[in-house]
């Protein structure tokens, strides 16, 4: 049977939940399909503050692929290469979503699975949380696209760890190579991640997705244009820089409307 992606909405937070429980939610193509149709299906929600991509259970964010549907998904390169088109439209969904996004992480978050977590803004993990792309072992090689989100997290020198050694880095190493945003207790994961959903919710939505905007912007090491200077100033006229300023002058907490 093919697993699933589900949906929930919580006021201005959503979860997707990849779910694959007997294969530790691995994901099969019809999930890498239905992931980026449920992520570009909520990037057209202008009421969404929040995406939190989790696993179900706590066994595992994402065992990685469904490896035993290679043989047959992957057994040419046509083929392969539609498969790989099909799960890089769903991670490039996840890259460009204007909000915050949220990866939670408990267990396993293996191959494409953690892939899915370098598309996040941030990741919360648990501390028995194990990362790795252990792929060396099965012969095949990570698609070139896939390992585009991943080197540009973590560098040259870690990929090379964990494509070549094929090393499995637990929770504590994923933090200070900066994989993970924060290590909790594994009970607290999920407590700190909804916890964070909310902190951001509490700001100007406006400005968190000109943050997400302006940091990607940077990062191109490309000096900013006149017209992109002035634009950073877009904030002067909406109702929420307004809003925001009215409220510190007045001690009380600012309610944020996105306009």
């Amino acid at each position: 049977m093919s697993g699933t992606i589900v949906t929930a909405r919580a006021g201005a937070v959503a979860t997707v939940t990849l779910s694959n429980p007997g294969k530790r939610n691995a994901l099969d193509l019809a999930m890498w399909r239905s992931l980026r149709q449920a992520v570009e299906a909520l990037s057209a929600d202008d009421e969404l503050r929040c995406l939190l991509v989790r696993g179900e259970g706590r066994e595992a964010f994402a065992a990685g692929g469904d490896i035993e549907e290679f043989r047959v998904q992957r057994d040419t390169v046509d083929r392969a290469m539609s498969y790989h088109a099909t799960a890089g439209a769903a991670l490039a969904a996840l890259h460009d979503f204007g909000k915050p996004t949220i990866a939670l992480i408990e267990g396993a978050c293996m191959g494409g699975g953690l892939e899915i977590a370098a598309q996040c803004d941030l990741r919360i993990c648990g501390v028995s949380a194990r990362f790795g792309v252990p792929i060396n072992r099965l012969g095949f090689s990570m698609y070139p696209g896939e390992m585009e989100g991943l080197l540009r997290l973590l560098g040259s020198a870690t990929m090379c760890e964990l494509l070549l050694e094929g090393r499995i880095l637990d929770a504590s190493e994923a933090l200070a190579k900066g994989l993970v945003t924060r290590v909790v207790a594994d009970d607290e994961v999920l407590g700190e991640a909804y916890a964070c959903a909310r902190r951001i919710c509490a700001g100007a939505p406006l400005v968190a997705r000109w943050h997400k905007q302006w940091i990607r912007r940077l990062q191109q090491g490309l000096p900013l244009s006149e017209d992109e200077q002035r634009a950073s100033f877009a904030f002067l006229y909406t109702e929420d820089y307004r809003e925001g300023l009215n409220a510190f002058i007045e001690k009380r907490t600012p309610e944020f409307r996105g306009r």
